[in-house]
């Protein structure tokens, strides 16, 4: 039994190990090539003969990169930190109070999640172009402000909770907001950290609704930058793969210094949800 658990926990290693290597090869493939001269890149070695920082000199000077990242950081981060709250606290609201139609309300956000987002761009696009939105950081950021996925998360993590401890608050003295605030919030941080990375790195990516919104260079965001720049770029791969060198450098700062956070968050997500 022994000898056949080790095998097993063996082959599993192999498996992960195995894994792990496909998902690494194309971010280690980019990076290589990111810093290969020109002339390398239509020959068969894998490793750079002659590695250069040039290419990224180039991305970062040659091209509006810089503004692309500043948009996309702002975008990123103003719709986190706004699903966070309203996301939470809309979850709050349907799991702890009792109010007439909620679970209609709840089961009218979850239906949501039903249409298909490329459904949603045409409406989108035609609002904001009667609001004045049109290329502008408003227009970018409204449609990622709320999502009906946090709220769905956040009811399911706050009907967890004892309903004691909301009791004992509001016997204390607490406003309902302060009873959200400084009971609630603390002990649904797991939650919040596994959507705040969810929120991120889907405003971080996002392309379609960008590409749509966004009319001039500047305004453009990451994705839709480097997508015209690949473009303009033609064979410039080593051009190409340093730019999208730099734009993966967020998410991984993000996770190196929130990684238990996130492990937490996913694993409390699959438990709750």
């Amino acid at each position: 039994m022994r000898a056949q658990r080790r095998l097993g926990d063996l082959l599993a290693l192999l498996l992960l190990g195995l894994g792990s290597g496909v998902m690494v090869l194309p971010f280690l493939w980019m990076i290589l090539t990111s810093l290969k001269p020109f002339p390398e890149l239509f020959t068969l070695r894998f490793l750079p003969q002659e590695p250069t920082l040039e290419n990224y000199r180039q991305v970062l000077w040659g091209t509006g990169f810089p503004r692309w990242f500043l948009n996309s950081l702002l975008v990123a981060t103003v719709t986190t930190a706004s699903v966070l709250f309203f996301d939470s606290l809309a979850g709050y609201t349907l799991a702890r109070l009792r109010f007439p139609g909620r679970n209609v309300f709840f089961v009218l956000i979850l239906s949501t999640l039903m249409v298909p987002t490329e459904m949603l761009v045409i409406p989108w696009y035609v609002m904001s172009a009667e609001k004045g939105w049109i290329n502008t950081y408003f227009g970018l950021l409204f449609p990622g402000l709320m999502s009906a996925f946090g709220i769905f998360l956040m009811r399911q993590f706050f009907e967890t909770l004892p309903q004691d401890l909301f009791d004992a608050a509001r016997i204390d003295g607490l406003s309902e907001f302060g009873v959200f605030w400084r009971v609630g919030l603390p002990l649904v941080r797991p939650a919040l950290a596994a959507l705040g990375i969810f929120t991120f790195l889907g405003n971080w990516n996002a392309f379609l609704w960008p590409l749509i919104v966004v009319q001039t260079p500047q305004m453009r965001t990451l994705p839709v930058g480097i997508a015209l720049f690949s473009g303009e770029a033609g064979t410039a791969w080593n051009l190409i793969m340093a730019a999208s060198s730099l734009a993966i450098l967020p998410v991984l700062v993000v996770f190196f210094f929130f990684q238990r956070q996130i492990i937490e968050g996913v694993v409390l997500t699959g438990l709750k949800g």
